[in-house]
Protein backbone atom coordinates (compact mmCIF):
# COMPACT_ATOMS: atom_id res chain seq x y z
CA UNK A 1 0.00 0.00 0.00
CA UNK A 2 1.38 3.11 -1.16
CA UNK A 3 2.02 5.26 2.27
CA UNK A 4 0.36 8.75 1.34
CA UNK A 5 -2.42 6.91 0.65
CA UNK A 6 -2.19 4.81 3.95
CA UNK A 7 -1.77 7.72 6.46
CA UNK A 8 -4.31 9.94 4.48
CA UNK A 9 -6.59 7.28 4.91
CA UNK A 10 -5.66 6.28 8.75
CA UNK A 11 -5.60 10.29 9.41
CA UNK A 12 -9.47 10.50 8.18
CA UNK A 13 -10.95 7.31 10.18
CA UNK A 14 -8.71 6.88 12.86
CA UNK A 15 -11.61 8.14 15.09
CA UNK A 16 -14.36 6.27 13.81
CA UNK A 17 -12.26 2.65 14.19
CA UNK A 18 -11.55 4.07 18.32
CA UNK A 19 -15.08 5.06 19.14
CA UNK A 20 -16.25 1.83 17.78
CA UNK A 21 -13.37 0.24 20.13
CA UNK A 22 -14.55 1.92 22.80
CA UNK A 23 -18.39 1.20 22.24
CA UNK A 24 -17.15 -2.68 22.76
CA UNK A 25 -14.50 -2.29 25.45
CA UNK A 26 -15.21 0.60 27.52
CA UNK A 27 -11.94 1.71 28.22
CA UNK A 28 -9.39 3.48 26.23
CA UNK A 29 -6.38 0.69 26.72
CA UNK A 30 -7.94 -1.83 24.73
CA UNK A 31 -9.71 1.11 22.20
CA UNK A 32 -6.55 2.66 21.50
CA UNK A 33 -4.51 -1.35 21.11
CA UNK A 34 -7.55 -1.63 18.58
CA UNK A 35 -7.06 1.33 16.64
CA UNK A 36 -3.27 0.10 16.26
CA UNK A 37 -3.67 -3.30 15.19
CA UNK A 38 -6.81 -2.53 12.78
CA UNK A 39 -4.15 0.63 11.17
CA UNK A 40 -1.69 -2.02 11.13
CA UNK A 41 -3.85 -4.83 8.93
CA UNK A 42 -4.82 -2.06 6.32
CA UNK A 43 -0.71 -0.72 6.67
CA UNK A 44 -0.12 -4.84 5.31
CA UNK A 45 -3.30 -5.52 3.22
CA UNK A 46 -2.25 -6.41 0.09
CA UNK A 47 -6.56 -5.49 -0.75
CA UNK A 48 -6.87 -3.12 -3.84
CA UNK A 49 -9.49 -0.55 -2.26
CA UNK A 50 -11.90 1.19 -4.99
CA UNK A 51 -12.24 4.50 -2.78
CA UNK A 52 -12.41 6.12 0.54
CA UNK A 53 -16.22 4.80 1.07
CA UNK A 54 -14.13 1.38 0.36
CA UNK A 55 -11.47 1.49 2.69
CA UNK A 56 -14.17 3.09 5.45
CA UNK A 57 -16.50 0.23 5.51
CA UNK A 58 -13.50 -2.54 5.45
CA UNK A 59 -11.86 -0.50 8.24
CA UNK A 60 -15.38 -0.64 10.01
CA UNK A 61 -15.80 -4.59 9.27
CA UNK A 62 -12.11 -5.47 10.36
CA UNK A 63 -12.25 -3.21 13.88
CA UNK A 64 -15.63 -5.01 14.42
CA UNK A 65 -13.98 -8.49 14.66
CA UNK A 66 -11.16 -7.16 16.15
CA UNK A 67 -13.36 -6.34 19.45
CA UNK A 68 -15.23 -9.37 18.70
CA UNK A 69 -12.19 -11.89 18.67
CA UNK A 70 -10.63 -9.94 21.73
CA UNK A 71 -13.67 -9.87 23.47
CA UNK A 72 -14.11 -14.09 23.08
CA UNK A 73 -10.53 -14.45 24.84
CA UNK A 74 -11.33 -16.75 27.79
CA UNK A 75 -9.15 -14.43 30.62
CA UNK A 76 -11.49 -11.94 29.41
CA UNK A 77 -14.66 -10.89 30.70
CA UNK A 78 -17.51 -9.97 28.06
CA UNK A 79 -19.18 -7.63 31.18
CA UNK A 80 -17.46 -5.11 30.85
CA UNK A 81 -18.73 -1.89 32.74
CA UNK A 82 -18.08 1.87 31.45
CA UNK A 83 -15.00 2.92 32.89
CA UNK A 84 -14.77 5.94 35.25
CA UNK A 85 -11.80 7.04 33.02
CA UNK A 86 -13.70 6.78 30.01
CA UNK A 87 -16.20 9.19 31.10
CA UNK A 88 -14.38 11.70 32.75
CA UNK A 89 -11.83 11.93 29.20
CA UNK A 90 -14.94 12.54 27.49
CA UNK A 91 -16.33 16.60 27.48
CA UNK A 92 -19.33 17.76 26.33
CA UNK A 93 -20.34 21.46 25.89
CA UNK A 94 -23.92 20.20 27.90
CA UNK A 95 -24.69 18.64 30.92
CA UNK A 96 -27.31 16.72 28.98
CA UNK A 97 -24.95 15.44 26.28
CA UNK A 98 -22.93 14.26 28.92
CA UNK A 99 -25.91 12.52 30.69
CA UNK A 100 -26.58 10.81 27.29
CA UNK A 101 -23.42 9.68 26.69
CA UNK A 102 -23.02 8.07 30.17
CA UNK A 103 -26.71 6.14 29.24
CA UNK A 104 -25.92 5.13 26.12
CA UNK A 105 -22.51 3.52 27.39
CA UNK A 106 -24.51 1.80 29.68
CA UNK A 107 -26.67 0.03 27.13
CA UNK A 108 -25.77 -3.55 26.35
CA UNK A 109 -23.17 -3.81 23.53
CA UNK A 110 -25.32 -4.99 21.21
CA UNK A 111 -27.22 -2.00 21.13
CA UNK A 112 -24.28 0.53 21.54
CA UNK A 113 -22.81 -0.55 18.22
CA UNK A 114 -26.05 -0.50 16.34
CA UNK A 115 -26.64 3.27 17.80
CA UNK A 116 -23.17 4.37 17.16
CA UNK A 117 -23.44 3.02 13.28
CA UNK A 118 -26.81 4.46 13.17
CA UNK A 119 -26.40 7.91 14.41
CA UNK A 120 -23.07 8.52 14.39
CA UNK A 121 -21.44 6.88 11.34
CA UNK A 122 -24.66 7.01 9.18
CA UNK A 123 -24.94 3.92 7.95
CA UNK A 124 -28.21 2.32 7.10
CA UNK A 125 -30.27 -0.50 8.58
CA UNK A 126 -29.30 -2.56 5.48
CA UNK A 127 -25.51 -1.75 5.90
CA UNK A 128 -25.42 -2.19 9.40
CA UNK A 129 -27.20 -5.60 8.60
CA UNK A 130 -24.19 -6.13 6.23
CA UNK A 131 -20.99 -4.75 8.60
CA UNK A 132 -22.32 -7.09 11.72
CA UNK A 133 -23.33 -10.09 9.85
CA UNK A 134 -26.99 -9.94 11.12
CA UNK A 135 -30.46 -9.93 9.54
CA UNK A 136 -31.48 -6.56 8.22
CA UNK A 137 -34.59 -7.00 10.87
CA UNK A 138 -32.50 -8.34 13.63
CA UNK A 139 -30.48 -4.47 13.38
CA UNK A 140 -34.22 -2.61 13.44
CA UNK A 141 -35.15 -4.71 16.09
CA UNK A 142 -31.56 -3.41 18.03
CA UNK A 143 -32.35 -0.17 17.21
CA UNK A 144 -35.91 0.10 18.41
CA UNK A 145 -35.11 -1.67 22.06
CA UNK A 146 -32.04 0.74 22.12
CA UNK A 147 -33.90 3.59 21.85
CA UNK A 148 -36.35 2.23 24.21
CA UNK A 149 -34.01 1.30 26.77
CA UNK A 150 -32.31 4.92 26.29
CA UNK A 151 -36.29 6.59 26.83
CA UNK A 152 -36.45 4.42 30.08
CA UNK A 153 -33.23 5.09 31.47
CA UNK A 154 -33.15 8.79 30.82
CA UNK A 155 -36.79 8.98 32.05
CA UNK A 156 -35.53 7.52 35.15
CA UNK A 157 -32.55 10.07 35.57
CA UNK A 158 -34.90 13.18 34.99
CA UNK A 159 -37.43 12.23 36.67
Amino acid sequence: MEQSFFLAMAEKYKDSVYRIALNYFGNTYDADDTVQEVLLKLYTSKKTFQNSEHVRNWLIRVTINVCKNALRMPWRSRNVELNDEVSESVVFALPEQSELYRTVMGLPEKYRIVLYLFYYEEFSVKEIAKLLKLRETAVTTRLSRARDQLKTNLTEVSG
